[in-house]
Protein backbone atom coordinates (compact mmCIF):
# COMPACT_ATOMS: atom_id res chain seq x y z
CA UNK A 1 0.00 0.00 0.00
CA UNK A 2 2.85 2.41 0.83
CA UNK A 3 4.38 1.94 -2.64
CA UNK A 4 1.02 2.71 -4.25
CA UNK A 5 0.42 5.91 -2.25
CA UNK A 6 4.01 7.13 -2.70
CA UNK A 7 3.78 6.45 -6.44
CA UNK A 8 0.64 8.56 -6.77
CA UNK A 9 2.32 11.34 -4.78
CA UNK A 10 5.44 11.19 -6.98
CA UNK A 11 3.34 11.57 -10.13
CA UNK A 12 1.69 14.70 -8.72
CA UNK A 13 5.01 16.13 -7.53
CA UNK A 14 6.49 15.32 -10.94
CA UNK A 15 3.94 17.57 -12.62
CA UNK A 16 4.85 20.56 -10.45
CA UNK A 17 8.62 20.00 -10.58
CA UNK A 18 9.87 18.21 -13.68
CA UNK A 19 6.90 19.43 -15.68
CA UNK A 20 7.83 23.00 -14.81
CA UNK A 21 11.45 22.31 -15.76
CA UNK A 22 10.45 20.90 -19.16
CA UNK A 23 8.28 23.97 -19.74
CA UNK A 24 11.24 26.21 -18.85
CA UNK A 25 13.54 24.30 -21.22
CA UNK A 26 11.08 24.64 -24.08
CA UNK A 27 10.35 28.29 -23.38
CA UNK A 28 6.73 29.40 -23.79
CA UNK A 29 5.97 32.63 -25.61
CA UNK A 30 3.13 35.13 -25.79
CA UNK A 31 2.32 34.51 -29.43
CA UNK A 32 -0.68 33.82 -31.64
CA UNK A 33 -1.63 30.13 -31.78
CA UNK A 34 -2.95 28.15 -34.78
CA UNK A 35 -6.45 28.28 -33.27
CA UNK A 36 -6.50 31.93 -34.35
CA UNK A 37 -3.99 32.15 -37.21
CA UNK A 38 -5.42 29.15 -39.09
CA UNK A 39 -9.03 29.29 -37.88
CA UNK A 40 -11.40 27.37 -40.18
CA UNK A 41 -14.32 26.61 -37.84
CA UNK A 42 -13.78 22.85 -38.25
CA UNK A 43 -10.42 21.74 -36.84
CA UNK A 44 -8.89 25.12 -36.00
CA UNK A 45 -10.87 27.07 -33.43
CA UNK A 46 -10.09 28.37 -29.90
CA UNK A 47 -11.45 26.56 -26.84
CA UNK A 48 -10.84 27.13 -23.12
CA UNK A 49 -7.97 25.56 -21.16
CA UNK A 50 -10.11 23.35 -18.89
CA UNK A 51 -12.15 22.14 -21.84
CA UNK A 52 -9.04 21.37 -23.85
CA UNK A 53 -7.45 19.55 -20.92
CA UNK A 54 -10.39 17.19 -20.44
CA UNK A 55 -10.66 16.59 -24.18
CA UNK A 56 -6.92 15.85 -24.32
CA UNK A 57 -7.26 13.36 -21.45
CA UNK A 58 -10.03 11.50 -23.24
CA UNK A 59 -8.20 11.69 -26.58
CA UNK A 60 -5.07 10.01 -25.20
CA UNK A 61 -6.66 7.63 -22.70
CA UNK A 62 -8.67 4.94 -24.49
CA UNK A 63 -8.49 1.55 -22.80
CA UNK A 64 -4.70 1.92 -22.71
CA UNK A 65 -4.30 3.14 -19.09
CA UNK A 66 -6.71 0.40 -17.98
CA UNK A 67 -6.15 -2.70 -20.13
CA UNK A 68 -2.38 -2.17 -20.42
CA UNK A 69 -1.73 -1.80 -16.65
CA UNK A 70 -4.03 -4.77 -15.92
CA UNK A 71 -1.90 -6.91 -18.24
CA UNK A 72 1.25 -5.29 -16.83
CA UNK A 73 0.13 -6.17 -13.29
CA UNK A 74 1.08 -9.78 -14.10
CA UNK A 75 4.73 -8.72 -13.74
CA UNK A 76 4.17 -7.51 -10.18
CA UNK A 77 5.05 -4.20 -8.46
CA UNK A 78 7.90 -3.49 -10.90
CA UNK A 79 5.09 -2.20 -13.11
CA UNK A 80 4.59 0.68 -10.66
CA UNK A 81 8.15 1.82 -11.28
CA UNK A 82 7.66 1.99 -15.05
CA UNK A 83 4.37 3.89 -14.73
CA UNK A 84 5.90 6.54 -12.43
CA UNK A 85 9.24 7.01 -14.19
CA UNK A 86 7.74 6.51 -17.63
CA UNK A 87 4.94 9.05 -17.13
CA UNK A 88 7.15 11.76 -15.61
CA UNK A 89 10.33 11.46 -17.67
CA UNK A 90 9.11 9.96 -20.95
CA UNK A 91 5.35 10.07 -21.58
CA UNK A 92 4.61 13.58 -20.31
CA UNK A 93 7.76 14.96 -21.99
CA UNK A 94 6.69 13.23 -25.22
CA UNK A 95 3.18 14.70 -25.04
CA UNK A 96 4.33 18.19 -24.09
CA UNK A 97 6.96 18.44 -26.82
CA UNK A 98 4.74 17.08 -29.60
CA UNK A 99 1.92 19.39 -28.56
CA UNK A 100 4.04 22.50 -28.23
CA UNK A 101 6.14 21.92 -31.36
CA UNK A 102 2.87 21.40 -33.23
CA UNK A 103 1.57 24.73 -31.91
CA UNK A 104 4.74 26.39 -33.19
CA UNK A 105 4.18 24.83 -36.63
CA UNK A 106 0.54 25.58 -37.57
CA UNK A 107 -0.83 22.60 -35.64
CA UNK A 108 1.19 20.19 -37.79
CA UNK A 109 0.87 16.44 -37.22
CA UNK A 110 3.77 14.10 -36.54
CA UNK A 111 4.52 13.15 -40.21
CA UNK A 112 5.02 16.80 -41.17
CA UNK A 113 7.13 17.45 -38.06
CA UNK A 114 9.23 14.33 -38.73
CA UNK A 115 9.77 15.48 -42.31
CA UNK A 116 10.86 18.91 -41.16
CA UNK A 117 13.22 17.86 -38.37
CA UNK A 118 14.34 14.33 -39.35
CA UNK A 119 14.37 14.59 -43.16
CA UNK A 120 11.90 14.46 -46.04
CA UNK A 121 12.04 10.67 -46.32
CA UNK A 122 10.83 10.39 -42.72
CA UNK A 123 7.72 12.40 -43.61
CA UNK A 124 6.54 9.66 -45.97
CA UNK A 125 7.60 6.83 -43.63
CA UNK A 126 5.93 8.36 -40.59
CA UNK A 127 2.83 9.29 -42.57
CA UNK A 128 2.20 5.66 -43.48
CA UNK A 129 3.17 4.50 -40.00
CA UNK A 130 0.89 7.01 -38.26
CA UNK A 131 -2.12 6.15 -40.42
CA UNK A 132 -1.55 2.43 -39.80
CA UNK A 133 -1.33 3.08 -36.06
CA UNK A 134 -4.47 5.20 -36.02
CA UNK A 135 -6.49 2.62 -37.95
CA UNK A 136 -5.28 -0.07 -35.52
CA UNK A 137 -6.16 2.16 -32.56
CA UNK A 138 -9.57 2.97 -33.99
CA UNK A 139 -10.27 -0.72 -34.58
CA UNK A 140 -9.09 -1.76 -31.12
CA UNK A 141 -11.26 1.00 -29.65
CA UNK A 142 -14.28 -0.28 -31.55
CA UNK A 143 -13.98 -3.92 -30.49
CA UNK A 144 -13.10 -3.29 -26.82
CA UNK A 145 -16.13 -1.12 -25.89
CA UNK A 146 -18.40 -3.25 -28.09
CA UNK A 147 -17.41 -6.34 -26.10
CA UNK A 148 -18.01 -4.53 -22.80
CA UNK A 149 -21.44 -3.31 -23.91
CA UNK A 150 -22.28 -6.79 -25.20
CA UNK A 151 -21.44 -8.23 -21.76
CA UNK A 152 -23.33 -5.49 -19.87
CA UNK A 153 -26.53 -6.07 -21.84
CA UNK A 154 -26.35 -9.82 -21.12
CA UNK A 155 -25.90 -10.36 -24.86
CA UNK A 156 -29.48 -9.33 -25.71
CA UNK A 157 -28.05 -6.62 -27.95
CA UNK A 158 -26.13 -8.31 -30.76
CA UNK A 159 -22.46 -7.51 -31.25
CA UNK A 160 -22.86 -6.48 -34.94
CA UNK A 161 -25.52 -3.90 -33.98
CA UNK A 162 -23.25 -2.45 -31.27
CA UNK A 163 -20.31 -2.32 -33.68
CA UNK A 164 -22.47 -0.60 -36.29
CA UNK A 165 -23.69 2.01 -33.81
CA UNK A 166 -20.14 2.82 -32.70
CA UNK A 167 -19.00 3.16 -36.32
CA UNK A 168 -21.87 5.57 -37.07
CA UNK A 169 -20.89 7.70 -34.07
CA UNK A 170 -17.23 7.63 -35.13
CA UNK A 171 -18.16 8.83 -38.62
CA UNK A 172 -20.11 11.80 -37.21
CA UNK A 173 -17.36 12.72 -34.74
CA UNK A 174 -14.77 12.50 -37.53
CA UNK A 175 -16.69 14.72 -39.95
CA UNK A 176 -18.35 17.40 -37.78
CA UNK A 177 -16.53 20.51 -36.47
CA UNK A 178 -14.63 19.70 -33.27
CA UNK A 179 -16.85 21.84 -31.04
CA UNK A 180 -20.09 20.10 -32.09
CA UNK A 181 -19.62 16.68 -30.47
CA UNK A 182 -16.09 16.38 -29.09
CA UNK A 183 -15.95 19.86 -27.58
CA UNK A 184 -19.46 19.61 -26.15
CA UNK A 185 -19.56 16.17 -24.55
CA UNK A 186 -15.95 15.28 -23.77
CA UNK A 187 -15.65 17.47 -20.66
CA UNK A 188 -18.61 15.58 -19.16
CA UNK A 189 -17.12 12.21 -20.12
CA UNK A 190 -13.77 13.32 -18.73
CA UNK A 191 -15.35 14.05 -15.37
CA UNK A 192 -16.97 10.59 -15.37
CA UNK A 193 -13.62 8.97 -16.14
CA UNK A 194 -11.84 10.78 -13.31
CA UNK A 195 -14.63 10.15 -10.78
CA UNK A 196 -14.74 6.40 -11.53
CA UNK A 197 -10.94 6.04 -11.34
CA UNK A 198 -10.72 8.05 -8.12
CA UNK A 199 -13.59 6.01 -6.66
CA UNK A 200 -11.76 2.74 -7.26
CA UNK A 201 -8.47 4.21 -5.99
CA UNK A 202 -10.05 5.45 -2.76
CA UNK A 203 -11.83 2.11 -2.29
CA UNK A 204 -8.51 0.26 -2.60
CA UNK A 205 -7.07 2.39 0.21
CA UNK A 206 -10.16 2.39 2.47
CA UNK A 207 -10.68 -1.37 2.23
CA UNK A 208 -6.98 -2.01 2.81
CA UNK A 209 -6.50 -3.95 -0.40
CA UNK A 210 -3.30 -6.03 -0.24
CA UNK A 211 -1.43 -3.94 -2.81
CA UNK A 212 2.12 -5.37 -2.90
CA UNK A 213 5.16 -3.24 -2.11
CA UNK A 214 7.91 -2.49 -4.59
CA UNK A 215 9.84 -5.53 -5.77
CA UNK A 216 12.01 -6.15 -8.81
CA UNK A 217 11.03 -9.82 -8.91
CA UNK A 218 9.37 -10.92 -12.13
CA UNK A 219 6.02 -12.38 -11.04
CA UNK A 220 4.65 -13.11 -14.50
CA UNK A 221 3.07 -16.62 -14.50
CA UNK A 222 4.71 -17.42 -17.85
CA UNK A 223 8.01 -15.80 -16.81
CA UNK A 224 7.73 -13.38 -19.76
CA UNK A 225 10.79 -11.07 -19.73
CA UNK A 226 10.29 -7.67 -18.12
CA UNK A 227 12.47 -6.10 -20.79
CA UNK A 228 11.17 -5.40 -23.34
CA UNK A 229 7.64 -6.73 -22.81
CA UNK A 230 6.58 -4.61 -19.82
CA UNK A 231 7.50 -1.42 -21.69
CA UNK A 232 5.23 -2.33 -24.58
CA UNK A 233 2.44 -3.85 -22.49
CA UNK A 234 2.02 -0.67 -20.42
CA UNK A 235 2.10 2.13 -22.96
CA UNK A 236 -0.78 4.51 -22.23
CA UNK A 237 -0.18 5.49 -18.62
CA UNK A 238 3.60 5.60 -19.08
CA UNK A 239 4.53 6.42 -22.70
CA UNK A 240 2.42 6.10 -25.83
CA UNK A 241 3.06 7.13 -29.41
CA UNK A 242 -0.68 7.31 -29.98
CA UNK A 243 -0.59 10.54 -27.99
CA UNK A 244 1.66 12.10 -30.65
CA UNK A 245 -1.20 11.65 -33.11
CA UNK A 246 -3.71 13.22 -30.73
CA UNK A 247 -1.92 16.28 -29.34
CA UNK A 248 -2.10 18.17 -32.69
CA UNK A 249 -5.89 17.99 -32.47
CA UNK A 250 -5.71 20.11 -29.32
CA UNK A 251 -2.74 22.17 -30.50
CA UNK A 252 -5.20 23.53 -33.07
CA UNK A 253 -7.67 24.62 -30.37
CA UNK A 254 -5.25 25.89 -27.67
CA UNK A 255 -5.57 29.60 -26.96
CA UNK A 256 -2.19 30.26 -25.29
CA UNK A 257 1.17 28.48 -25.17
CA UNK A 258 1.29 28.74 -21.38
CA UNK A 259 -1.70 26.36 -21.23
CA UNK A 260 0.51 23.61 -22.70
CA UNK A 261 1.90 22.25 -19.41
CA UNK A 262 -1.56 21.69 -17.97
CA UNK A 263 -3.04 20.31 -21.18
CA UNK A 264 -0.21 18.12 -22.51
CA UNK A 265 2.12 17.33 -19.59
CA UNK A 266 -0.60 17.41 -16.94
CA UNK A 267 -3.08 15.13 -18.65
CA UNK A 268 -0.35 12.52 -19.21
CA UNK A 269 0.30 12.60 -15.46
CA UNK A 270 -3.44 12.18 -14.87
CA UNK A 271 -3.39 9.17 -17.16
CA UNK A 272 -0.44 7.79 -15.19
CA UNK A 273 -2.50 8.02 -11.99
CA UNK A 274 -5.35 6.14 -13.67
CA UNK A 275 -2.87 3.48 -14.78
CA UNK A 276 -1.50 3.17 -11.21
CA UNK A 277 -5.01 2.58 -9.84
CA UNK A 278 -5.84 -0.18 -12.32
CA UNK A 279 -2.43 -1.85 -11.98
CA UNK A 280 -2.87 -1.86 -8.19
CA UNK A 281 -6.36 -3.33 -8.51
CA UNK A 282 -5.06 -6.06 -10.80
CA UNK A 283 -2.26 -6.96 -8.40
CA UNK A 284 -4.30 -6.97 -5.21
CA UNK A 285 -7.81 -8.27 -5.87
CA UNK A 286 -7.24 -11.66 -7.52
CA UNK A 287 -4.86 -13.43 -5.14
CA UNK A 288 -1.71 -12.61 -7.05
CA UNK A 289 -0.53 -12.95 -10.64
CA UNK A 290 -1.83 -16.50 -11.06
CA UNK A 291 -5.36 -15.52 -10.03
CA UNK A 292 -5.28 -12.48 -12.29
CA UNK A 293 -4.00 -14.63 -15.14
CA UNK A 294 -6.95 -16.99 -14.72
CA UNK A 295 -9.47 -14.14 -14.98
CA UNK A 296 -7.65 -12.77 -18.03
CA UNK A 297 -7.65 -16.18 -19.66
CA UNK A 298 -11.38 -16.54 -19.06
CA UNK A 299 -12.58 -13.10 -20.15
CA UNK A 300 -9.65 -10.82 -20.95
CA UNK A 301 -9.06 -7.35 -19.44
CA UNK A 302 -12.76 -6.48 -19.87
CA UNK A 303 -13.67 -9.18 -17.34
CA UNK A 304 -11.15 -7.77 -14.87
CA UNK A 305 -12.62 -4.30 -15.28
CA UNK A 306 -16.13 -5.57 -14.59
CA UNK A 307 -15.11 -7.58 -11.52
CA UNK A 308 -12.98 -4.80 -10.02
CA UNK A 309 -15.69 -2.19 -10.56
CA UNK A 310 -18.45 -4.23 -8.92
CA UNK A 311 -16.12 -5.42 -6.13
CA UNK A 312 -14.94 -1.91 -5.22
CA UNK A 313 -18.00 0.26 -5.94
CA UNK A 314 -21.00 -2.05 -5.68
CA UNK A 315 -23.63 -2.78 -8.31
CA UNK A 316 -24.66 0.80 -9.11
CA UNK A 317 -21.26 2.45 -8.74
CA UNK A 318 -19.61 -0.46 -10.52
CA UNK A 319 -21.97 -0.16 -13.46
CA UNK A 320 -21.19 3.56 -13.73
CA UNK A 321 -17.47 2.77 -13.59
CA UNK A 322 -17.83 0.22 -16.39
CA UNK A 323 -19.75 2.81 -18.41
CA UNK A 324 -16.82 5.14 -17.87
CA UNK A 325 -14.44 2.48 -19.17
CA UNK A 326 -16.71 1.98 -22.19
CA UNK A 327 -16.73 5.71 -22.91
CA UNK A 328 -12.95 5.87 -22.59
CA UNK A 329 -12.02 3.91 -25.73
CA UNK A 330 -14.91 5.35 -27.73
CA UNK A 331 -13.65 8.87 -27.03
CA UNK A 332 -10.19 7.89 -28.27
CA UNK A 333 -11.39 5.84 -31.20
CA UNK A 334 -13.30 8.73 -32.73
CA UNK A 335 -10.32 11.09 -32.42
CA UNK A 336 -8.07 8.38 -33.87
CA UNK A 337 -10.10 8.41 -37.07
CA UNK A 338 -10.37 12.21 -36.95
CA UNK A 339 -6.60 12.46 -36.62
CA UNK A 340 -6.08 10.03 -39.52
CA UNK A 341 -8.39 12.15 -41.65
CA UNK A 342 -6.45 15.30 -40.74
CA UNK A 343 -3.05 13.69 -41.43
CA UNK A 344 -4.13 12.50 -44.88
CA UNK A 345 -5.63 15.92 -45.65
CA UNK A 346 -2.40 17.66 -44.61
CA UNK A 347 -0.28 15.20 -46.60
CA UNK A 348 -2.35 15.71 -49.76
CA UNK A 349 -2.91 19.42 -49.03
CA UNK A 350 -6.71 19.13 -49.14
CA UNK A 351 -8.81 21.80 -47.44
CA UNK A 352 -11.25 20.36 -44.89
CA UNK A 353 -13.82 23.16 -44.89
CA UNK A 354 -16.21 21.18 -47.13
CA UNK A 355 -17.95 18.07 -45.76
CA UNK A 356 -17.41 16.22 -49.04
CA UNK A 357 -13.64 16.66 -48.74
CA UNK A 358 -13.75 15.13 -45.26
CA UNK A 359 -16.12 12.35 -46.30
CA UNK A 360 -14.10 10.81 -49.14
CA UNK A 361 -11.05 10.60 -46.88
CA UNK A 362 -12.93 9.17 -43.89
CA UNK A 363 -15.07 6.46 -45.55
CA UNK A 364 -12.14 4.29 -46.80
CA UNK A 365 -10.59 4.46 -43.30
CA UNK A 366 -13.75 3.03 -41.76
CA UNK A 367 -13.99 0.33 -44.43
CA UNK A 368 -10.46 -0.86 -43.63
CA UNK A 369 -11.17 -0.75 -39.91
CA UNK A 370 -14.34 -2.83 -40.30
CA UNK A 371 -12.35 -5.55 -42.06
CA UNK A 372 -9.79 -5.49 -39.21
CA UNK A 373 -12.53 -6.11 -36.63
CA UNK A 374 -12.69 -9.67 -37.95
CA UNK A 375 -9.09 -10.29 -36.79
CA UNK A 376 -8.32 -11.78 -33.37
CA UNK A 377 -8.16 -8.96 -30.79
CA UNK A 378 -5.07 -10.35 -29.03
CA UNK A 379 -3.07 -10.43 -32.27
CA UNK A 380 -4.26 -6.95 -33.19
CA UNK A 381 -3.21 -5.63 -29.76
CA UNK A 382 0.31 -7.05 -30.16
CA UNK A 383 0.82 -5.21 -33.44
CA UNK A 384 -0.73 -2.10 -31.95
CA UNK A 385 1.66 -2.20 -28.98
CA UNK A 386 4.74 -2.33 -31.20
CA UNK A 387 3.47 0.28 -33.68
CA UNK A 388 2.44 2.49 -30.78
CA UNK A 389 5.80 2.52 -29.04
CA UNK A 390 7.69 2.83 -32.34
CA UNK A 391 5.68 5.98 -33.00
CA UNK A 392 6.63 7.25 -29.53
CA UNK A 393 10.29 6.71 -30.40
CA UNK A 394 9.95 8.78 -33.58
CA UNK A 395 8.13 11.57 -31.72
CA UNK A 396 10.78 11.69 -29.01
CA UNK A 397 13.57 11.94 -31.60
CA UNK A 398 11.64 14.78 -33.27
CA UNK A 399 11.46 16.54 -29.88
CA UNK A 400 15.16 15.93 -29.27
CA UNK A 401 16.06 17.38 -32.68
CA UNK A 402 13.90 20.46 -32.12
CA UNK A 403 15.61 21.13 -28.78
CA UNK A 404 19.07 20.41 -30.23
CA UNK A 405 18.52 22.93 -33.01
CA UNK A 406 17.13 25.37 -30.43
CA UNK A 407 20.38 24.86 -28.46
CA UNK A 408 18.42 23.69 -25.44
CA UNK A 409 18.62 20.59 -23.23
CA UNK A 410 17.73 17.93 -25.79
CA UNK A 411 18.64 15.10 -23.38
CA UNK A 412 15.18 15.31 -21.78
CA UNK A 413 13.88 13.74 -25.00
CA UNK A 414 16.99 11.93 -26.27
CA UNK A 415 17.43 9.71 -23.18
CA UNK A 416 13.89 8.23 -23.20
CA UNK A 417 14.11 8.03 -27.02
CA UNK A 418 17.27 5.93 -26.78
CA UNK A 419 15.79 3.63 -24.13
CA UNK A 420 12.60 3.01 -26.08
CA UNK A 421 14.50 2.55 -29.34
CA UNK A 422 16.27 -0.36 -27.67
CA UNK A 423 12.99 -1.71 -26.26
CA UNK A 424 11.01 -1.60 -29.51
CA UNK A 425 13.75 -3.17 -31.62
CA UNK A 426 14.35 -5.89 -29.03
CA UNK A 427 10.65 -6.69 -29.06
CA UNK A 428 10.17 -6.93 -32.82
CA UNK A 429 13.39 -8.93 -33.25
CA UNK A 430 12.37 -11.44 -30.56
CA UNK A 431 8.57 -11.58 -30.94
CA UNK A 432 6.77 -14.31 -32.92
CA UNK A 433 4.98 -11.52 -34.83
CA UNK A 434 8.44 -10.20 -35.76
CA UNK A 435 11.70 -12.02 -36.48
CA UNK A 436 11.55 -14.69 -33.72
CA UNK A 437 15.21 -14.27 -32.75
CA UNK A 438 16.40 -15.77 -29.43
CA UNK A 439 16.12 -13.09 -26.74
CA UNK A 440 19.87 -12.80 -26.10
CA UNK A 441 20.53 -12.36 -29.82
CA UNK A 442 17.74 -9.79 -30.02
CA UNK A 443 19.39 -7.80 -27.21
CA UNK A 444 22.68 -7.67 -29.10
CA UNK A 445 21.20 -6.79 -32.50
CA UNK A 446 18.86 -4.20 -30.97
CA UNK A 447 21.81 -2.68 -29.11
CA UNK A 448 23.77 -2.31 -32.35
CA UNK A 449 20.78 -0.76 -34.12
CA UNK A 450 20.21 1.64 -31.22
CA UNK A 451 23.83 2.81 -31.25
CA UNK A 452 23.58 3.33 -35.02
CA UNK A 453 20.38 5.38 -34.69
CA UNK A 454 21.81 7.54 -31.91
CA UNK A 455 24.92 8.14 -34.04
CA UNK A 456 22.79 9.07 -37.04
CA UNK A 457 20.81 11.48 -34.87
CA UNK A 458 23.90 13.43 -33.86
CA UNK A 459 25.31 13.41 -37.39
CA UNK A 460 21.99 14.71 -38.77
CA UNK A 461 21.66 17.24 -35.95
CA UNK A 462 25.06 18.77 -36.61
CA UNK A 463 24.37 18.94 -40.34
CA UNK A 464 20.99 20.56 -39.73
CA UNK A 465 22.51 23.42 -37.74
CA UNK A 466 24.05 24.81 -40.91
CA UNK A 467 20.79 24.54 -42.84
CA UNK A 468 19.00 27.14 -40.70
CA UNK A 469 15.80 25.09 -40.49
CA UNK A 470 12.98 27.38 -39.28
CA UNK A 471 11.88 26.01 -35.92
CA UNK A 472 8.50 27.68 -35.98
CA UNK A 473 6.13 29.52 -38.24
CA UNK A 474 6.49 33.28 -38.04
CA UNK A 475 3.41 34.70 -36.39
CA UNK A 476 2.44 37.98 -34.84
CA UNK A 477 2.53 38.39 -31.06
CA UNK A 478 -0.61 37.39 -29.17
Amino acid sequence: MITFIVSIALLIVGYFTYGKYVEKVFGVKERQTPAYSNGDGVDYLPMGEKRNALIQLLNIAGVGPIFGPILGALYGPVAFLWIVLGAIFAGAVHDYLTGMISIRNRGAHLPELAGKFLGKVMKHVVNGFAILLLILVGTVFVTAPADLLHNMTSSWLSLPIILGAIFVYYLLATLLPIDKIIGRFYPIFGALLLISAIGIGVSLIVTGAPIPELSFTNMHPDNAPIFPLLFLTISCGALSGFHATQTPIISRTTQKEKSGRRIFYGMMIAEGIIAMIWAAAGMSLFNGSNGLNEVLAAGGPAAVVSEVSIMMLGAVGGTLAVLGVIILPITSGDTAFRSARMIIADYLNISQKKVASRLWIAVPLFAISFVLTRIDFTLLWRYFSWANQSTAVIALWVGAMYLFLSRKNYWIAAIPATFMTMATFTYILNAPIGFSMPLQVAYIVAGIITVAIVTLFFVAARRSIGKNIPLEEELTAA
